[in-house]
Parts: C-alpha cells; structure tokens; sequence
C-alpha cells in the first residue's frame, strides 16, 4: 500500500503545471490560494467553505488546457492569450479589443495575426467567455471529482467564470445562488492579477471597480479593509511554506497516487487533438515493458506514475506548436526540447512526486547523447528511463500528428527496432516495449554499447589494451587528435572518465577481443 501524502502538497506542485498552461508566472495558483483562504476567513466561511475556497484556488486552472485546440486555431498563440485576456473585465469589448490589438501574437505571420484580430472583433467578449468558460469548468468539475476532492470544491470550480451580477457564464448564476467560496475565489483572483501585474494600488482600485458587478461587493469590501497586509502575504519570492501552513483544519490526506497522475495525465493530453489519451498509453506500454524485463513491483509502479506524468511540463508549449503542420522555427523548438524539464521541476516540489522527477524527466534522453533536456549519455540511464523513453516513442508514432499521419503499428515497430540497432534506444527496452505493444514476434538487431559508432569500437579497443593516442593513430591511419577527440566522445558516452574506467566497460560488453558487434 502507498505512503499517505498530503493532498496540499502534491496539488500545489500540480498547480505549478495548470500556471504554465495559462501562461502566468509560476506559483499564480498558490498566490491566489493564499489570498482565497485568508479572505474567506475574514468574512466568516464555515470549516467545508474554507477547504473549497483552498482547495478549489489551487487548481483555479485545471481547466486551462480545455480550450487549447479551439483558441490556438482562432487566436494563434494560446497560451500568450490567455496572458493578454487574463485582466480584462468581458463586459468591455472595447477593453477585449484593444488588449488584443496590442498584446495578441505580435510575432505572428501578418496573415495569422490579421485572422486572429477578426476573431476577436467578430465574437468579441463570446470567444473568452461563453464557449471557453463551458469547457473549463466543465473539465475542471470533472478532474476534480476524479481526484476525490469534495462537494463543495467541485461547486466552487463550476462556477468560476460565473459573475456577482448574473452576466456570467455558463449558467448566469449571480447574487447569493453563488457559494461563498466561489464568489471569494474571484476577488482573491483579480487582486492577485492586478497586484502582481501592476503593484497594491492598482489590485485596490480594480477590485473597488468590479464591486457590485463581477464581484460580490461585501467580499470586495473586505477585501479593501484588509488589502495591505493581505497582499503583504503574496509579495515574497515564494509562497509555497505560507501556502502549506494556511490549509484550514486537518490536513487532507491521501493515498492514491495513481488517480492524482491519471486526472493530471488526461489534463496534459487535452492541450492538442494529437495527443489524446497519450500518457495513459505511455503509462501502460511502459508498465507491462518493465514487467517483461523483470523489474521489481515498486519499480514498476514508479514507471507507470512516471509515465502518467512525463509530458506534464508539454503545457508550456503553445498547443499552436503542437498542432504546427510545418517546421518548428528554432524559438518553438527550444521550447519543446524544454518541456522535460519543466516536467522534472514540478515533480520535484513534492517529496510525494520527487521519486519520478528524473525518471519523468528523462523520456527524451538517447543512448547516444542526442536527446534533451540534458543529452545525457547511456551510462546515466537507467532501465525504466529507457523503457519510458522507448514507450513513449512508439506511442507517438502510431499517433498522427500535425506534420504527419500516424504509422501502422508494423511500420513503427521497424522504426523503434532501427533506433535501437542505430544506437539511440536500448535494445532490451524496445524489444519489451514492442512485446507490450502486441509484437511477440518482433526482433531488434543488437545495438552499438553506449551508442558507440563503429570507429568508436575500435579506439575503445585499443585504449582498453593500453595503447596511448599516436600508437592507435598509426594503427588506424588517422591524427592523433583525431584519436583523443575520439576518446572525449567515448568517455562521455559511457560515463567513464579514465582509460581504465573505458577498459572495463569494453570488459563488461565483450569488446576487448572484438567479439562485439560493429
């Protein structure tokens, strides 16, 4: 049975991923949860009103990659939209309009800016609010109620783009009919907006602005007798320890890793139509892959939560990039080669998830370097990192992407034996993963160790007898410097960092006499 985990700490390392997809600075959520549960105290919420106002202030974005697909398509940049609409009062188009004149995917071709303009003046406030306020709350409720979290959370979170006044979406609901939490989530969000946007006095004046009409007047009321030292409490670099030590009454704990990483899993898929279901697949391969090489039960489960949760950092990423059906432009392509790392930053923050941090992160890195985020070499990793890096290939393959349809399952499982032969995935790890994946039959020709080249089997040979650089350049013919650039790029491969370290890996894999292959 899992270790018991406290629900706060692993939801506000989650919340860090649903910042990323709406393009705020990171710790958003948290900043917001702070504020939310400090004003529900002052205006006097009962103990179930303070969990929601807590709780459902953390995944305030949940919800955020519901509506990628849709706003990448009419507005470009998805995740910049949400950064320029995220302050606008709806209930001014005119507001809507210029935010987006001067802030909307300003470096987009002419063409696609011009075509994401006319969106915004053809649906105006309607392409921020009624279409994509269904499809978050609805997602939201949904994730939510999949995490286990109660009644009053999943409340909370249905009526998030709902307005005091009743002009709000999607059920015009206003007033009193509005819980308590609800309506002191939205006060804790504008302030929080405004003030880290554009300082204390602003937060103050617009929250004073939207009283009586998108906010509950005896909220914002409060609120403004409390403002100073409130937003003293959000200022500091981080507010994760604050954040922590302000969950209202016990802790809410949990056991359940796996329906943590399955909501969160599906809550990263959502971001493009590509990628659908994908981490469940990934999660699965990876699983009965590990149980085939004979991995232990707890590294098994370590690879299938790994698996749930390797592409959670993927939400940095506009969906536009995602669904891009040309080229990447070189900007683009550095932030896809960083979305590991983010997913291995967030696992880190809690001590529940740190276990599957570099495991998660690593399911780009090759055997032969060439992978990212870290083009770290074969001797640094480990099994399931290659399994998952594996899995999660061959999952993508059989998947269409913008730039592709997807391969028959014959044709990706050639592709992923031809990277192993190739020396870019391990050999044991695809031939598992190819078995999970229904091809008993399959057969992977043996790969190159370390994802050495040929010429670097040979150098390896002769340093491994005690040859020095120039005895190995008159064998072989070639320059001495040619040999000791040669030797950098073994030892890097292998992880060694002496001939004799490089002596007992050509030992251990059988290529001291040649008898491995070439």
């Amino acid at each position: 049975m899992d270790v018991r985990f406290r629900f706060a700490d692993v939801l506000g390392a989650l919340s860090l991923a649903t910042d990323l997809a709406n393009g705020n600075p990171l710790e958003k959520a948290l900043r917001t949860c702070l504020l939310s549960v400090e004003l529900a105290r002052e205006v006097g919420a009962s103990s179930p009103q303070l969990v929601a106002a807590y709780y459902a202030a953390m995944l305030r974005f949940i919800g955020g990659t519901a509506y990628a697909h849709e706003l990448a398509e009419r507005l470009g940049d998805d995740i910049q939209a949400h950064q320029v609409f995220a302050p606008l009062n709806p209930s001014r188009p005119t507001g809507v309009l210029a935010a987006a004149v001067t802030g909307l995917d300003g470096g987009a071709p002419p063409l696609r800016r011009a075509r994401a303009l006319a969106n915004v003046v053809l649906r105006g406030p309607q392409l921020l609010a009624d279409d994509m306020a269904e499809n978050q709350c609805e997602v939201a409720v949904r994730l939510a109620f999949r995490l286990g979290l109660p009644p009053e959370i999943l409340c909370t979170l249905g009526q998030l783009q709902e307005r005091y006044d009743g002009t709000g979406t999607p059920h015009g609901l206003g007033g009193d009919a509005l819980a308590l939490p609800t309506r002191v989530l939205h006060v804790a969000n504008i302030a929080e907006i405004y003030h880290h946007q554009r300082g204390a006095p602003a937060a103050c004046a617009e929250v004073q602005r939207r009283s009586g009409g998108h906010l509950d007047p005896q909220v914002a009321a409060a609120f403004l007798r409390r403002a100073p030292e409130l937003l003293a409490r959000v200022e500091q670099r981080s507010v994760w320890d604050d954040v922590l030590a302000a969950e209202p009454g016990t802790p809410l704990l949990g056991e359940d890793l796996d329906r943590i990483a399955g909501a969160f899993a599906d809550f990263v898929d959502l971001g493009s139509v590509y990628t659908l279901g994908h981490s469940q697949q990934v999660a699965r391969l990876a699983e009965q892959a590990g149980a085939d090489l004979g991995l232990p039960e707890a590294e098994r489960t370590r690879l299938r939560r790994a698996g749930l949760l390797h592409d959670l950092g993927s939400v940095s990423v506009p969906s536009a990039c995602w669904e891009k059906p040309g080229p990447l432009t070189a900007v683009e392509w550095e932030r896809v080669r960083l979305h590991p790392y983010y997913t291995e930053r967030i696992l880190a923050r809690s001590p529940a998830l740190a276990p599957l941090a570099e495991l998660a992160g690593a399911h780009h890195e090759r055997l032969d370097a060439s992978g990212y985020f870290r083009g770290a070499p074969a001797a640094y990793l480990c099994t399931p990192a290659r399994v998952l890096a594996a899995a999660d290939h061959y999952q993508a393959l059989i998947e269409a992407r913008a730039h592709r349809p997807a391969h028959a399952p014959a044709d990706a499982a050639r592709m992923l034996a031809r990277e192993a032969s190739d020396g870019r995935l391990d050999k044991q790890a695809v031939q598992a993963v190819l078995a999970a994946a229904g091809h008993r039959g399959a057969r992977v020709r043996g790969a190159r160790p370390g994802g050495l080249t040929a010429r670097e089997i040979e150098v390896l040979r002769w340093l491994a007898q005690g040859l020095t650089n120039k005895e190995i350049a008159q064998r072989m013919a070639i320059s001495a410097r040619t040999v000791q650039t040669h030797a950098l790029h073994i030892y890097g491969k292998i992880g060694v960092s002496s001939r004799t370290g490089a002596a007992l890996f050509a030992i251990e894999h059988d290529l001291v006499h040649g008898a491995g292959e070439i």
